[in-house]
């Protein structure tokens, strides 16, 4: 079973930045800057935009968002300018701004802890040569829309930094980086399968200044891997794309934990946020929620309300 459901299209399924630089990273080149920004913590919906484009870019303006997150897994070997063209009339046509792209693909891809580290991002050997194929290609995809972040899940990188996976794994986001800096943009990891620790280790050995962090609130929790309010602590000046998500830890060493709906989980959005702001996070805090059909737009929009609750607060 995927780890997502995405907004999609009413006819499909219903509806599914930048931080602070830190003084680890003084001596490098200046970060990209992205060429389109929503205004700060503006609120915005993760779709899937391949299952009904018209239809799901339409549906982010009529729940009320300014901007989106496009997952783009279904698209991989297809991004053509006349794509690009046709989604870019249609973001333009609804007032959408795309703040960020996606891909973990291709498959297989194993959302759990027993098949998980294999199978999961640029980490294992058997399928890193396809996924950072996918990456470049989204990345310069991304670039004829003049989108700034390219994200993904980078796998299970290995504690132990004298692990070879763990080299090869820097190296690998090193050269990921530098295509999308050359492109104009910043290369994001999302948060879950790594401790933060993990990820800023990471950060600092790759030490280019257009690497940055993807933080999902949820994820951190999913994979039993912190609280997101101290992980913000560590990552924070990183983070320069937010997944808003809520979730339980896991109860089953096999299983993920349950991802719920905002407000019913053990996320504490209030101070992840009033952390983020005070970082001079300026980036848009993205809804994902992985409901399908009316149940999730039914959702969407209780998140939406609950976060702009909360936003007013901070």
């Amino acid at each position: 079973m995927h780890r997502r459901t995405f907004i999609t299209s009413a006819l499909s399924a219903g509806v599914g930045m930048a931080g602070a630089a830190s003084p680890l990273l003084a001596s490098v080149s200046p970060t990209p800057q992205p060429g389109q920004n929503p205004g700060p913590m503006a609120l915005g919906l993760l779709i899937k935009p391949a299952r009904g484009l018209e239809e799901t870019i339409a549906r982010v303006h009529q729940l009320g968002f300014t901007n989106c997150f496009l997952s783009l897994d279904d698209y991989i070997g297809k991004f053509t300018p006349a794509l690009a063209r046709q989604m870019g009339d249609a973001l333009a046509k609804n007032n959408v701004i795309p703040t960020t792209v996606e891909v973990v693909n291709p498959q297989p891809l194993k959302w759990n802890f027993t098949e998980g580290p294999s199978t999961i991002g640029i980490v294992p050997r058997a399928y890193r040569a396809a996924r950072v194929d996918a990456l470049k290609q989204v990345s310069d995809f991304a670039k004829l829309l003049n989108i700034g972040r390219v994200q993904t899940h980078c796998g299970f990188i290995p504690e132990d930094p004298a692990d070879p996976l763990y080299q090869e794994t820097v190296s690998t986001i090193r050269d990921l980086t530098q295509h999308c800096a050359a492109n104009g943009q910043q290369f994001l990891m999302e948060t879950g399968q790594e401790t933060p620790t993990t990820m800023l280790r990471t950060i600092v050995d790759v030490n280019h200044a257009a690497l940055g962090v993807g933080l999902d609130t949820a994820n951190l929790i999913l994979y039993g891997k912190a609280n997101p309010v101290d992980a913000v602590d560590l990552l924070g000046p990183y983070v320069r794309a937010m997944h808003a998500k809520d979730g339980r830890w896991p109860t089953d060493p096999n299983k993920l934990g349950q991802e719920v709906l905002i407000g019913q989980g053990l996320v504490d959005f209030k101070t992840v946020l009033s952390k983020l702001k005070k970082l001079g996070y300026t980036g848009a805090v993205t809804i994902e929620r992985e409901t399908s059909g009316p149940q999730q737009i039914q959702d969407v929009k209780l998140e939406k309300a609950y976060l702009e609750r909360i936003l007013a607060q901070i």
